[in-house]
């Protein structure tokens, strides 16, 4: 794994020795993040990747895990679903068995430390547990219009936290709580990320069974509704229309997911027999998705609500063009017509894909476009840097800094 002066030709010197700076003032301090996938998802992988880099620095940071049943992540997934503002038939039985399990999960989890870091809405009813340390709760989904009776659930606990932690501006709620507003990143180094020969691009194509005798459109995300894969088919048959093209949909599942089998099932009955739709379902192997993205032709994102979409951000990073919905986090990393396209519907989506497959210099200029807007916005460097600062706050508030 890359270490922090290996990121110094990409930021430079500067930044490297502000982290270093910054990190110096939270010696012997204990943070402790807590989620409730260890693999699968945007949250996990940011934690995979932060916390070596957080040793690195000196800050003793650690990550736990919540324990929960098929019942319980069923009963969280409505729980995401209905944040994310769908209309979800939320139970008495749903909230008996979410906080039987968090009852649970605070018997039986160390919660020591200086500073406790709980990422999203399973884990939050650990707050039950604060002594005299600081708390905050890190919010990564689009809670802008959430269902009223899940978000009066959250506010159930989130007052007792010392602070709350949101993607983007939209998703911010008025709470009797501080608020800071930290984008999620990528690693321009990781497995995910990184350069790779033509060889290994070329290896990957071959092992999926994927021509390049036609443009490629592909979407990488979970098979999850909210990122509306069948939706990205329609796109695709909108598109074949006009332009012969391949369609590669990738991705995988998570163990907090319960709904993906299902999600994937739809995909592949509405795929039907088209062998030009290539269905992927991934094991946690980056080097295979940063290969579908680099022999890709375009990058759809087209998530019916978002939480934030670091898909996007890797794939711009990438320098390739990005047509995305404009939902959640997304129009952070795509200025329309500068850094990529923004979209609405099926007909703008598939209207945006055929300009970009028409116009390959036009694509192309987006994609360099984007590339500098995610080096200058949404890389771990600035990521590690307004969490120290977070963490700072936390001791030092009359010289808060707010993010």
């Amino acid at each position: 794994m890359a270490n922090l002066n290996d990121y110094i030709p990409i930021v430079g010197q500067p930044i490297i020795d502000d982290l270093k700076l910054i990190a110096e003032r939270l010696h012997g301090k204990v943070i402790r993040n807590i989620n409730s996938t260890a693999v699968g998802g945007g949250v996990a992988e940011i934690l995979t990747r932060m916390i070596p880099f957080l040793k690195e620095l000196g800050v003793d940071a650690r990550w736990d895990v919540i324990k929960g049943g098929e019942k319980f992540f069923a009963v969280t997934k409505k729980f995401h679903n209905a944040l994310h503002g769908k209309a979800e038939n939320i139970t008495e039985d749903d909230l008996q068995i979410f906080m039987q399990t968090s009852q649970s999960n605070i018997a039986e989890l160390d919660i020591s430390g200086d500073i406790v870091f709980v990422h999203d809405p399973q884990p939050i009813a650990l707050i039950a547990k604060k002594a005299a340390n600081k708390w905050i709760w890190r919010c990564h989904v689009d809670v802008s219009d959430p269902q009223q009776k899940v978000w009066d659930l959250l506010m159930e606990f989130i007052p007792r936290y010392d602070a709350a932690v949101f993607s983007a501006p939209a998703f911010s709620r008025p709470l009797p709580v501080r608020q800071f507003l930290i984008s999620p990143s990528i690693d321009p180094l990781s497995d995910k990320n990184k350069e790779l020969p033509q060889e290994v691009i070329k290896a990957v194509l071959e092992k999926y069974e994927i021509p390049r005798d036609k443009p490629v459109i592909t979407q990488v995300s979970r098979f999850d509704r909210l990122k509306d894969p069948v939706g990205v088919i329609e796109v695709y048959k909108r598109v074949k229309k006009y332009i012969d093209c391949r369609l590669v949909l990738a991705g995988g599942t998570a163990s907090d997911d319960p709904e993906s089998v299902e999600v994937l099932a739809e995909v592949r009955e509405r795929a039907g027999k088209d062998k030009d739709i290539h269905i992927l379902l991934l094991p946690q192997n980056d080097i295979d998705v940063n290969a579908l993205q680099r022999s890709s032709d375009v990058i759809l994102q087209k998530s019916l609500r978002e939480g934030f979409g670091l898909t996007v951000s890797e794939a711009l990073w990438k320098a390739k063009p990005v047509v995305a919905s404009h939902v959640g986090g997304i129009p952070l990393q795509i200025k329309n017509k500068y850094s990529g396209l923004l979209c609405r519907s099926i007909d703008g989506a598939a209207f945006a894909v055929k300009q970009l497959l028409n116009n390959p210099e036009y694509a192309r200029k987006l994609g360099e476009n984007g590339k500098e807007h995610i080096k200058n916005n949404f890389l771990l460097t600035r990521h590690l840097k307004e969490y120290l600062l977070l963490f700072l706050s936390l001791y030092h508030l009359e010289d808060v800094v707010y993010l």
